[in-house]
């Protein structure tokens, strides 16, 4: 349905569709993360490659997410969370978090405390669980939410981060599917 949004003295009438938009969208290409967050003592995680740097002071990172995620309400209710950049060769945990919990409770029997076996440890500060073998982590806690459409945008101060590995490539994510990039050149120890 044509809309028409006025941007100071221009109208702009927009007529596309869904569909459309997320075929464009595809072609740009992201990084992929693991946010995950705490219920109870149980830990929830999801994909997401809607993760984005804000702010240097102070140190602010933004996710955006789905309304009817299972995340949504739990991640909001919690007010932490933490981001796991994923390395090339984790793209089997993508796709695992990727998945609608309730099939991977299903196949895990419901007793893996909702992290399926991946290696983790537990954030300092948050109780969060960061993955094993990511490139970076980064511990948050949200300072701020914005309604995005059929997202939430949640805006989170940083406070920690481990760099993790600098001996993997980037898991990519390109029109559907993961690219394979060079591994990067080593950092000059000087």
């Amino acid at each position: 349905m044509p809309q028409e949004t006025r941007n100071g003295s221009f109208a702009v009438q927009a007529s596309l569709e869904a569909g459309e938009f997320r075929r464009a969208v595809a072609r740009f290409a992201t990084g992929v993360t693991v946010l995950t967050t705490r219920s109870g003592e149980r830990h929830l995680g999801m994909t997401a490659n809607s993760f984005v740097s804000v702010s240097l002071e102070p140190l602010l990172v933004l996710a955006s997410i789905r309304r009817d995620a299972h995340f949504h309400a739990p991640l909001l209710a919690a007010g932490v969370w933490g981001v796991s950049v994923l390395a090339a060769d984790m793209a089997d945990v993508s796709r695992h978090f990727a998945r609608r919990a309730a099939d991977r409770e299903r196949d895990q029997g419901g007793g893996d405390n909702g992290l399926g076996g991946w290696a983790h440890t537990v954030g300092p500060h948050t109780g969060v669980a960061l993955l094993e073998g990511a490139l970076s982590v980064f511990e948050c806690r949200t300072v701020a939410t914005h309604p995005g459409g059929d997202h939430t945008l949640v805006i989170g101060e940083v406070v920690h981060l481990d760099q993790g590995r600098d001996d993997a490539a980037p898991l990519v994510f390109y029109q559907g599917g993961y690219l394979t990039p060079a591994a990067p050149a080593p950092r000059d120890a000087t």
